[in-house]
C-alpha cells in the first residue's frame, strides 16, 4: 500500500534569525494543520525554544536532529510513521547544505513552502562571511523575510543580494511590531526574454543562469544564444554535453562550473573543453518531489569561438 503524501514546510536562515519564533507563529495559527498531526524537526537550537502550550488544540510533536547524518530517508520515514505525521515542518540548520536534506527525503515527502529568514541589521555582514551557505538557502526559497527591519531603512542592498540569486521569491521586511512590508522594487532582466532568440551577453551569463535555474518554466519552448564552455563528461551518454561557465560569487574558493544538460543530434568529437557559441531550444523537466523544474538544452547551432573578455562569470 502506498504511503500518504506529506507536505514539507522548510524554514531556513542563519542561527538567531528568528526561525523558531516565526515557525511557532505559523504552526499556532488556527488555519494551519487543523485536525492534522504536525511533526516539527528542529535541526538547530538557538536561544528560543518551542513552547508546546502555544499549540493548544493541535497534535504537535517536536523532534531534535543533532547531526546531518540523521537526515537519511529511512530515519526520516520512521519519524513520520512513528508520529503518524500529516505535515512535516523543518527548522533547518543554517550551516548544513540543502542537498543533504533534499536528496535524502522519503519519496512521499514533497516541499510545499520554503521560507528564508534573516536579521536585516546584520545580513550583509553575514552574507560576506558565509556567501556560499546563504546562496545555497536563497536558491530554494519561495519567500524571504528580513526581521528586525527599521522603518524607512534603505533596503536596496538587501533587495539586490536576494534578486541576484533568486528572482522568483517574494521579499518582505518585518519590523519589531510584526508588520510585514512587501518589497515592490521592479527588476528588469538585462536581456529580452520575449525575443525570438534570447541573446545572453557575456557579462550577463551569471544573472541568466540563476534566472533559468530558478524560473525554468518561463523559458520552456524558447530559443537562447550564449557563449560558454562545452565539456564531455564520463557519466553523460553519447551526444549529451555539459555546457556552462565558471561563476564566482565571492572569491576563487567558491568558484563553480555552472552548466546545463545539453543534447546535440550531430556527431561532435570532443576532448577536454572548448569555448563555443551555442544556440539552443529550452525544454523543461519537472521533478515533483523536489518541487523543481530543470532546464535542458536542445542544441540547434554550435560553433567554436574565442573565450569572453572575462572568462569567469560574476554578478
Amino acid at each position: 500500500m502506498s504511503k500518504k503524501n506529506l507536505p514539507v514546510y522548510l524554514f531556513l536562515g542563519p542561527l538567531e534569525s528568528g526561525k523558531t519564533t516565526f515557525t511557532s507563529k505559523i504552526v499556532s495559527n488556527d488555519k494551519f494543520g487543523l485536525g492534522k498531526n504536525v511533526l516539527i524537526l528542529v535541526c538547530e537550537e538557538g536561544e528560543t525554544e518551542y513552547d508546546l502550550s502555544k499549540f493548544t488544540g493541535k497534535n504537535v510533536t517536536v523532534h531534535v536532529i543533532e547531526e546531518d547524518t540523521e537526515l537519511d530517508a529511512k530515519t526520516l520515514d520512521e519519524l513520520a510513521e512513528s508520529n503518524n505525521a500529516d505535515i512535516i515542518v523543518i527548522e533547518y540548520n543554517g550551516m548544513w547544505h540543502m542537498n543533504t536534506l533534499l536528496a535524502n527525503m522519503p519519496e512521499n515527502w514533497g516541499v510545499y513552502e520554503s521560507v528564508f529568514l534573516a536579521d536585516a541589521s546584520v545580513f550583509e555582514m553575514y552574507f560576506q562571511n558565509f556567501k556560499s551557505i546563504i546562496i545555497d538557502k536563497l536558491n530554494v526559497s519561495d519567500t524571504v523575510i528580513f526581521n528586525r527591519y527599521e522603518n524607512n531603512a534603505d533596503t536596496n542592498d538587501l533587495h539586490r543580494i536576494v534578486r541576484t540569486i533568486n528572482r522568483r521569491c517574494k521579499i518582505f521586511y518585518c519590523d519589531d511590531s510584526g508588520v510585514m512590508n512587501p518589497d515592490e522594487t521592479e527588476d528588469p532582466l538585462p536581456f529580452d526574454i520575449n525575443a525570438e532568440t534570447i541573446i545572453i551577453k557575456d557579462e550577463d551569463y551569471a544573472i541568466w543562469y540563476n534566472d533559468i535555474m530558478n524560473e525554468a518554466a518561463k523559458y520552456h519552448g524558447k530559443s537562447v544564444r550564449f557563449k560558454a564552455l562545452i565539456t564531455a563528461r564520463q557519466e553523460l551518454p553519447k551526444n549529451v554535453f555539459a555546457i556552462g561557465r565558471y561563476i564566482m560569487t565571492c572569491c576563487e574558493a567558491d568558484m563553480e562550473f555552472c552548466w546545463l544538460l545539453s543534447l546535440y543530434n550531430r556527431y561532435y568529437p570532443l576532448q577536454g573543453e572548448k569555448w563555443v557559441s551555442v544556440t539552443a531550444d529550452v525544454m523543461v523537466q519537472n521533478y515533483e518531489k523536489q518541487n523543481l523544474d530543470v532546464p535542458i538544452l536542445k542544441i540547434t547551432d554550435l560553433y567554436e569561438c574565442d573565450p569572453p573578455k572575462e572568462p569567469i562569470a560574476t554578478f
